[in-house]
């Protein structure tokens, strides 16, 4: 009963530190970025369960500025990369150059690309061409690249937040279903509302530039990563987010009506994957160390919304993603 009485208090402990590094970069982000709590909650939640975040709004939202106020918060090595048509394979993971050595003989050297960052903003990915951004499919899966057939493995922790604009599609290359399976989440952010536009223009009157301080660093948050990890998932909510998973798909005899009448094709396995990992470092910011429902339920939209696509009856229905994700979810409830 001792050891069992210890083993709890232990548990209590870890979380309540947690909870507390949580808040800390909380307060830190919102210096630098108004509203859009629950972005921030999301792509801290990625972060720590090792996952890559596409992050879609129009200009103006704060997408880059939450990406590189990230950067000075958590006390990462970030790079930036401007995609554009014109950028090549080489110009992001790096490429082979011929120089001389102290002897003055010639040999080959890899130059290591952007990419070799521990937080990577991939501005705009989808203006590059599909060449390019197959080059990010390696790295966003393994955390490698492969150059002249020799493997380089980046460091640890390593995260890709890409952003596109969802309205102007002029001279954009719609991410392919396979790179966009590799983002953990994707997360909308909205135009803000009329008190935090005029939050906004007070802050940035005073300066454009972030002013968040570092709070946490690469170790610790491996080490937050290795606790997640701990947290035990029960049979039945394991349960719960296969099914809400399969139910994507509309071929198998069990999925929703709303699925088999809506959607065109399902999500991958990865989905499952990533909602059971990221509900374990959403449970631990909510103080628990067990993974519920809601935090299944709670994350559905991030992980489900780019993983699935309608067909044309949810479009003449007016149907989006988002509304066939939670008539899908709330359908393998009542199961």
């Amino acid at each position: 009963m001792d050891i069992q009485n210890n083993t709890k208090a232990s548990e209590n402990v870890r979380v309540k530190e947690f909870g507390e590094a949580i808040a800390r970069v909380r307060a830190e982000l919102a210096r630098d970025v108004v509203g859009q709590s629950d972005i921030i909650d999301n792509v801290i939640t990625a972060i720590i369960a090792g996952g890559n975040v596409l992050l879609e709004g129009v200009p103006g939202v704060g997408k880059t500025r939450l990406v590189r106020s990230l950067g000075r918060v958590l006390s990462l090595p970030f790079s930036r990369i401007q995609f554009t048509p014109d950028l090549m394979p080489s110009d992001v993971t790096g490429t082979v150059v011929v120089k001389k050595d102290a002897s003055g003989n010639m040999v080959n050297v890899f130059r290591k690309g952007p990419i070799f960052s521990s937080l990577v903003l991939a501005d705009e990915i989808n203006r590059a061409t599909p060449k390019t951004q197959s080059a990010m499919l390696e790295v966003m899966q393994e955390h490698k690249v492969t150059v002249a057939n020799q493997s380089y493995v980046l460091d640890e922790p390593f995260f890709v937040l890409a952003t596109e604009n969802p309205i102007e599609q002029d001279g954009t290359y719609p991410l392919p279903e396979a790179q966009m399976d590799r983002f953990m989440f994707k997360l909308i952010m909205k135009f803000p509302a009329a008190s935090e536009l005029v939050d906004i223009v007070k802050m940035t009157q005073v300066t454009m530039a972030e002013t968040a301080s570092a709070v946490l660093d690469g170790k610790t948050i491996l080490e937050m990563r290795a606790l997640a990890s701990s947290v035990p998932v029960i049979d039945e909510i394991l349960d719960y987010a296969v099914r809400l998973v399969s139910g994507t798909h509309p071929e198998l005899d069990s999925s929703p009506a709303a699925t088999k009448k809506y959607v065109k094709y399902g999500a991958s396995p990865r989905a499952a994957q990533a909602i059971v990992t990221a509900a374990k470092v959403r449970a631990l910011m909510n103080g628990a160390f067990n993974v519920s429902y809601a935090d299944i339920d709670a994350l559905a939209r991030p992980v489900l919304r780019h993983r699935i696509k309608l067909n044309y009856t949810a479009v003449n229905d007016g149907r989006t993603v988002d509304d066939v994700i939670d008539m899908i979810v709330s359908e393998t409830k009542k199961k």
